[in-house]
């Protein structure tokens, strides 16, 4: 007897050394995540004891047998548990008036158990107890009636997978029935293995009410729609108020939120003349010419009469005199009495045609305007090619003629944060980053003269410098993907930083939440 005991108390401390062991490794893969588990398969090897209830010692554990179970069990919410395992197992029971002490029974069972988790479903380690009925055939005889009562243990391992450990006490209908039950096991998840917790969306600190936080409000004190961040826009042209020159006017991003009424390229803040398209030399206003002879009146001498801008706007008198370069300018009218030249340059040459003499010409190989000293304005946007970093795209003179990012582009970016996803622990893309990412693609291609700062952080958990480290490869794995699709890499830069620039608390899972990201910051 006693070496009968022995043996079985080496058998429960290897087992007990083994499932030591698969609690410490499942530790290092759970303890930065918690995974609900809503439903699964559970297998069981069971310990089944029929003769200590029922006569018998409880200490003889050679009347214990070995059996098992496969069950289904359903989370009805954050701590019920719904379990209904089907049993089999070869018991033997103590039994007074059989002549053979005792008898062996091949026992097949269904039940159907509430169990209740005294951690939500989301924890890592959840003891619970657990209640219910059961339909228990035994061969040879019929069916009896048991009530099982019982406590256990979860304890997650992988995103989709926990152990469990459950003893009950049954309580039989049935005479010399009554029996213990010891299982340890397995519950295999069949939600998806990398779904994260979904957590309960609450608004903290909205003093405004528009439904954005007050952590990462831009304006927690006044309402505004998520897109502009919290803060409010008057006219509705897409401009927070606190950015837009002329809140109670609809206008363009371009211009501040200001309205450019004539279309001139100045925006009517600005515009000497706002109903007048005009030109940046004129401060917006057009140049006053009453004959069309192309001498402004402030610099015609006739203005009233068309002449010659050789003449300063007054019509020209025919009287042959000298003309050293015969190219038709009398010497007395022509800059240039040496070189031939054509007369709307007076008398200087001019290659491009475009009425600016080659030597005050800033462009004298391309046609352009006088207003700009000789050079065109591919884009329209009143900034000369010459001063001009963007020449075939019209942008404001404020940003050297480039496009300003538009209000939507730039809200993009700010959501982009939040919305590329990485696998846990990875810096491979789940299949819901690929859009955001693909629209950051969209707007460095229409946006040539901006480059791209890709910042990525991470929450505290874990090792600071692994969280650095996967930082930097996810801001990279972001670089990456861009260069791939065509992006020049000398446009893009990343850097991670790990966990040391939060912008929430870590202490909630909100916080974490929120500081789990990847900024993108475009710059000219």
């Amino acid at each position: 007897m006693y070496a009968l005991i022995a043996f079985h108390l080496s058998i429960m401390k290897h087992l007990f050394l083994t499932i030591s062991l698969v609690f410490f490794v499942a530790l290092q893969t759970a303890i930065a995540q918690n995974y609900p588990l809503d439903k699964g398969i559970s297998v069981r090897a069971l310990f089944m004891d029929y003769q200590s209830q029922n006569g018998g010692d409880l200490a003889e554990f050679k009347s214990y047998h070995h059996g098992f179970s496969l069950g289904y069990q359903q989370m009805i919410n954050d701590n019920f548990n719904l379990y209904v395992p089907f049993k089999v197992g070869v018991v033997s029971q103590s039994h007074l008036d059989t002549p053979v002490n005792c008898l062996h029974k091949t026992v097949y069972g269904l039940d159907a158990q509430l169990q209740y988790l005294f951690q939500k479903k989301t924890a890592i380690l959840s003891p619970f107890i657990a209640g219910g009925i059961g339909g228990v055939y035994e061969n040879g005889e019929d069916i009896n009636v048991q009530f099982p009562f019982g406590v256990g243990l979860q304890y997650t391992i992988a995103p989709n997978a926990r152990l469990v450990w459950q003893s009950e006490y049954r309580v039989s209908l049935a005479e010399n029935r009554n029996n213990l039950h010891h299982g340890i096991g397995f519950i295999y998840g069949l939600n998806k293995s990398d779904a994260m917790p979904k957590v309960k969306e609450e608004v903290i600190g909205d003093r405004d009410g528009d439904g954005l936080e007050d952590d990462i409000d831009l304006c927690p004190d006044m309402a505004g729609p998520l897109e502009l961040n919290g803060c409010p826009d008057k006219d509705g042209d897409g401009v927070a108020d606190y950015k837009d020159k002329c809140p109670n006017y609809i206008g363009l991003a371009a211009f501040d939120g200001c309205p450019d009424s004539d279309g001139d390229g100045i925006s009517d803040n600005d515009d000497e003349c706002p109903n007048m398209a005009g030109t940046v030399a004129n401060n917006g206003c057009p140049g006053n010419d009453r004959d069309n002879d192309g001498v402004l009146d402030k610099d015609d001498r006739c203005p009233d009469r068309a002449g010659s801008p050789l003449n300063n706007g007054c019509p020209e008198v025919k009287v042959v005199t000298a003309d050293a370069d015969g190219d038709g300018i009398a010497d007395a009218n022509d800059r240039c009495p040496n070189t031939p030249g054509v007369s709307s340059a007076q008398g200087c040459p001019d290659r491009d045609g475009d009425g600016v003499a080659d030597s005050a010409d800033k462009c004298p190989s391309l046609p352009g305007l006088r207003t700009y000293n000789g050079c065109p304005d591919s884009d329209g946007d009143g900034l000369d090619d010459s001063r001009d970093r963007c020449p075939n795209q019209a942008g404001s003179v404020d940003n050297g003629g480039c496009p300003g990012m538009q209000a939507a582009d730039r809200q993009v970016l700010e959501v982009a944060m939040r919305a590329v996803q990485f696998d846990s622990g990875k810096a491979t893309f789940k299949s819901e980053s690929y859009r955001v990412l693909n629209q950051i693609l969209d707007i460095m291609q229409r946006y040539p003269s901006y480059n791209l700062s890709i910042e990525g952080h991470t929450d505290s958990s874990g090792s600071s410098s692994l969280n650095l480290s996967l930082s930097e490869k996810r801001a990279k794995a972001c670089r990456d993907y861009l260069v791939q699709k065509g992006i020049s890499a000398s446009r893009l830069s990343y850097v991670g930083y790990g966990e040391s620039r939060p912008i929430a608390d870590n202490s909630t899972e909100t916080g974490r939440k929120l500081n789990r990201r990847v900024e993108f910051n475009a710059t000219q």
